[in-house]
Order: structure tokens, then sequence, then C-alpha cells
């Protein structure tokens, strides 16, 4: 990383406001008190070692969580300013810890030419929300400490001894006022340590989970889980990480880096998927909504595949022009953009806004790309093959949707004929219930609400999207009723607002088979109607497994083999032994009477219905493509490492 050469001084710690509204208003600062706000604590102070590995200063990060959920994080920068702040009479680093808008992250002669996070906000919020918080920092030949509680510095910073090493270690324990929880997930911090560090080049961050854990045996022991993550190849790393599992058309990912004014790295391979997976970044951040570093991108590509296909009579003169969508797909890139202010736009403030970021990508872009593929011209083609490909799939998929929409005028219905439809006509109170098998379904319609609940009975085997196009979507006669039912399209021509239904609630047997059926539509919403998971209009319901009957007691349901044993004992405490009840076990929707099946899993009083969350559209993709594309072994070690194996719940 090249060293970016300016003073970095007490001199250099701006201050702009005070600090007392963070605790009063946290939402503000870190976005929730959920447990998603606890971990952008972590990350707010990780920013900070990443920002000194981005000016070419900091080569190590090491996080740990601590028993009772302390968080460690150390890294091997310069150290925070240990001198006195002229404006604020007190050491630079306290200033960074208690004033708000206190840092060397606001441009001018500072020491940072870009960075993420809160943008000289981090640490001061993180000190406000936290019970305690120790600073330790080596610089200058001496290692020094200070402490705060809640935001109020209690041990001003100190010389503790002498040192020759360089760097901030930062302990807290997050406030149990303000945040809902204080346990952290190490997946979701190990996932985003993983994220920095394909993202800057030769960083190395490690993860250990110190917190001590009860095994089934009821010992205690330390959790013990750790996670290193150093990927010299950046960007390609990534790209071939995100594509371990499928297959590629070329064996090393296309690599384009400029420096300039924006500096652009930016890694792109070709799989033999049906769908696209573009992520992009803007100073480490995930700007999960695009914005013009992806507009310049997705301009340049699908300029520089034209051109090379006219220049090279791939496409003939009557030939027309393949389309963004027809060049993208099976496109996995990871693009990444360093900006020295950004302007952040959107729902989540996770879109970029600058203007002159848009042509600066696509001239990298098209310049880069145009001599890759004149210099490897077997790749160009293999891919240029697929465009082409899928340019006529889109074409017979448009055909096929106009011949649906034919169809469905000329029966005088947009709807298909298996639906059985709510009266009610608000979408934000209209649910419709997607059930396996006819028999189900009768049950299911028998049983509803009809003012507000419609009931689409599937049966056969479904289509896997995951190997399919859209034009053998549209056809298909188990998805068409599905896309009819929802009415607001597929893939790029879906619209959420046209969604007849608020909720579309996935209902099968609690059985392999069913789980399958779950799968399998998961999937399709995931790759045709994304926004439908992303507004959280995805639901599965949840059937009971077991029903504990005895005469003149109100019957009981099990829904899981857990709460089934718990069902035993209580009753037995209750003096009702296991002989005198009757245990049935489901094994369908189809075996539940229209009553039951109100009763335990359509009665909104009384059901279970589980939402189905896009945390993570990177894992999401990982996770369908290993369940549903063509690698098997990766499948099969899946299912090894995850099968639940049976126990003795003493049932």
């Amino acid at each position: 990383m090249d060293k970016v050469e300016h003073a970095y001084g007490a001199e250099q710690i701006q201050v702009l406001e005070g600090l007392e509204a963070v605790r009063k208003r946290p939402g503000m600062y870190i976005g929730s008190v959920s447990i998603r706000g606890l971990h952008h604590l972590v990350y707010e102070i990780v920013d900070n070692g990443v920002d000194e590995a981005l000016a070419g200063y900091c080569k190590n990060i090491n996080v740990t969580i601590e028993p009772g959920n302390v968080i460690c994080v150390e890294d091997d920068g310069r150290g925070i300013p240990i001198g006195k702040h002229p404006k604020t009479g007190i050491s630079a680093a306290e200033t960074v810890y208690t004033i708000l808008h206190a840092g060397g992250k606001f441009g001018g002669d500072s020491g940072y030419k870009v960075s993420g996070g809160l943008h000289g906000v981090g640490a001061s919020v993180v000190n406000a929300l936290s019970e305690w918080t120790e600073v330790t920092i080596q610089r200058d030949g001496g290692i020094y400490i200070m402490k705060f509680n809640r935001g109020k510095t209690v041990e001003p910073l100190t010389k503790i001894g002498d040192s020759d090493k360089t760097g901030t270690k930062v302990r807290f324990l997050a406030d149990s006022t303000i945040f809902e929880t204080l346990e952290y997930d190490y997946e979701v911090l190990e996932k985003r340590f993983r994220e920095i560090a394909f993202l800057t080049k030769g960083l190395r961050i490690t993860i250990e989970d110190k917190r001590i854990i009860k095994t089934e045996e009821g010992e205690e022991k330390e959790d013990g889980r750790k996670g290193d993550f150093h990927f010299e190849g950046g960007l390609n790393s990534f790209v071939e990480y995100l594509n371990k599992n499928k297959e590629k058309i070329h064996p090393m990912p296309i690599y384009i880096e400029k420096n300039g004014e924006v500096p652009i790295e930016i890694a792109i391979q070709y799989t033999t998927a049906y769908s696209e997976n573009i992520y992009t970044f803007v100073n480490n951040i995930n700007t999960i909504e695009g914005g013009t570093h992806l507009e310049g991108f997705k301009r340049a590509v699908t300029k520089a595949f034209n051109d090379y296909a006219r220049g090279h009579g791939i496409l003939k003169d009557k030939d027309a022009n393949l389309q963004g969508e027809d060049i993208r797909e099976g496109m996995t890139a990871v693009i990444s953009v360093k900006v020295k202010e950004p302007q952040f736009e959107g729902q989540t403030k996770t879109k970029l806004g600058n203007s002159n970021v848009t042509g600066i990508v696509a001239t990298a872009v098209n310049d880069a790309l145009a001599t890759f593929l004149e210099e490897n011209p077997s790749v160009a083609k293999a891919i240029l093959e697929k465009c082409i490909s899928a340019s006529r799939a889109r074409e017979a998929a448009r055909k096929a949707r106009e011949l649906v929409r034919k169809k469905n005028s000329m029966e005088g219905s947009t709807l298909p004929g298996k639906l059985a439809d709510c009266s009610g006509k608000d979408p934000q109170l209209c649910e419709v219930y997607i059930v396996e098998g006819d028999s189900a379904g009768g049950s299911a319609k028998q049983g509803r609400d009809r003012t507000f609940q419609a009931i689409l009975p599937l049966w056969g085997k479904m289509l896997n999207v995951e190997k399919s196009r859209a034009d053998k979507i549209y056809g298909n006669d188990k998805l068409q009723p599905v896309i009819l039912a929802i009415g607001a399209g597929i893939g790029a021509d879906f619209d959420i607002t046209k969604i007849r239904y608020g909720k579309v609630i996935i209902m099968a047997d609690a059985d392999v088979d069913g789980a399958h059926i779950r799968t399998l539509l998961l999937t399709f919403f995931f790759r045709y109607m994304r926004p439908l998971i992303e507004n959280g209009n995805v639901y599965l319901a949840q059937p009971p497994l077991y029903k504990l009957s005895k005469k003149g007691m109100e019957d009981i349901y099990c829904y899981t083999d857990e709460d089934l044993a718990k069902a035993y004992k209580e009753l037995e405490e209750k003096g009702i032994q296991r002989e005198q009840l009757g245990l049935q076990r489901y094994k369908g929707l189809g075996e539940m009477n229209p009553d039951q099946l109100w009763e335990t899993t359509m009665d909104p009083e009384r059901r279970i219905l589980i939402k189905v969350k896009l945390e993570d559209a990177m894992k999401a993709d990982e996770t369908f493509t290993l369940l549903m594309g063509d690698e098997i072994e990766p499948r099969r070690k899946f299912i090894e490492d995850n099968a639940k194996y049976v126990r003795n719940l003493d049932i």
C-alpha cells in the first residue's frame, strides 16, 4: 500500500461539535439499538484500523470477543496522536473519544486520503454507547492508557511504560441500558472481517471468540472459534471465493485497477450460472443500493462487449446490440472505489451519489476491458457466446410472456384456475398460502378466512430455476400460477407496487419433500422476485408435527420434538401420564381436517410464521448456488456438515 505522506499530529484533530446527544438518540448515529447497531460498534473501531491500512501504516488488526461480550480491537497502525490538542486543551486521543466530530478524517492536511466508518464520529459514538471503554496507545516511544465510563473520562491519558512499537488497542463493553442485547453473532462479525480483508489487499484481520459456553453435558468451556483473513489477491480472491461452487467460463478473473482522482479496483469472472452478482463498495462500505460507480460500470461493460463483437464480426450489421442484462448474465463482479468526499443517498444511505464517479469508472472499465478482450480472444469468444445465448433466451422469454398475456386475455382472466382468491382487495390486508398438494389445498380452502386469505395449491415437482433461464420459467405450468397469483411480473419486469398480497406464505409438509419445495420456491423468489424478499413479504408457515389428546383435555399441538418432550414433562407434573395420552404424528398437511389446519397454521391469533429476511445477499447467493446448482461435492459436504442426527429426547 502507498503511504499518504501527510502530517498526523495533535493539530490535525479537528473539533466540530459536542457529544451529549449520542446517548439520547443513539439510532441517529448507529442506525438502531438492536443487534445490528451492536455490531456497528465493532465495525467503527475496526474501521479506524482499516483507515490506517488504507493510508499504508497498518498491517494487522486483531479482534477478540472476550468473556462477558467485551470487545477488544488491536491494530499496529501509528497510534492515536497523544499531544495536547490546541483547541480542547486535553490530549488529542481523549479529544477523539469524547468529542463528536473530532478526528483526522475531514479533509485538508490530515492523515487520511479516504476513510470509511462514520467519518470521524465512530470512536466517540462507541465510547458514548459503552458502559466502559479502555484505550491503550503505543506511540512516540511510550505506552499510554485512558479510561471512560459511558463517554465520560475517568482516567485521562497516562503514560504507563515504554515501547518501541506503535498501535492502538480498544476494549469496550456495550451499554446494556441502551442496547436490546449484548450478545454478538460471531458469524456476522467473521463475514464482515473477511469482506474487509478482501477489499484491503495485504491487510490481515483475525477474530477469536473467547466467550464461555456450555456443552450439551453442562460443562463450561471457551467457544474457541477463530478466523484469520489475509488475501494478497485482493478482489481477485474475493471473486474466486464468491464463485467457489460455480462452474467458471474462464479460470482467472478479469482484474482492473486504476489510480487517480478516484482509485478504482474491479474484478470480474463469468460462470455458467444464469444470474448476475455484482457487489459494490465505496471506501470499504457496502453500497447495497449501488449508485454512480455501478452505473459507470454497467455502461462501460455493455459498450466494451458490443464494440468488440461488432469489430470482430461476431455481431453482424443486421443484428441488434446485446443488452446489458445479456452481457451480465453469469457475471460475478466486485467493484471497489475510494472517494474522498462520498455522498450517499437512498433509503439506507448506501447508494453513492457523486456524479463525477460515473464517467471516471466508465472510462477506466471501457479502456481496460477493450484491452483485455483484444489480448484474450478465446475468453472473449466464450463470454460472448454466453451473452448471445442469453440474448436469444431473453427474446424467447419476451415471446413467452406475450403468449401468457394473450392466453389470459382470451380466457378473460389473469388469475390461475386453481387459485381460490380472497374477497378483500387491499394487498396490505390480504395473504396467499402457496400450499403443497391438492389434498392440503382442499383443507386450506375450507379452513381459511376467505375475506383475506387466498389459497394456491401446487402439485408435482417444481422447476429448479437455478438451472433454468427465464424463457423456461414463463412456460412452466408449476411456476406460471405463482407468477400470475402474485401479479407483479418477474425478473427485470417485477414491480413490488403491483403485488396482490402483502403476505406470500409457503405452506409445505414438515418433512424432507416439504423442505425441498420450500427451497425451490425460495430460490425462485430470490432469483426472479428478490424485492418480494427484501420488502419482507415472504413467510414460511409452521405446521405442527404432533398432537397430544385426551378426553376432557384441550388438544396440545407440538411443532418440534423439543416441544413434545416439554409437553410430556409439563403434563406429567400435573399427574397426566403418557399412557393416558393419544399421540398423532402428522406426516403431511393433508392429514389435518380444515378446523385443525385453521387452528394450528392459519389463524393469525395462534399460528407461527417465519418471515424470510435477506440479511446478506452475498451469503444467500452462495447458499442457493450450493443447494440448487450443478456442483455435487460442495452440496454433499454441506449436507454432511449440517445434518441433524436423531437424538434421544426422552419422548
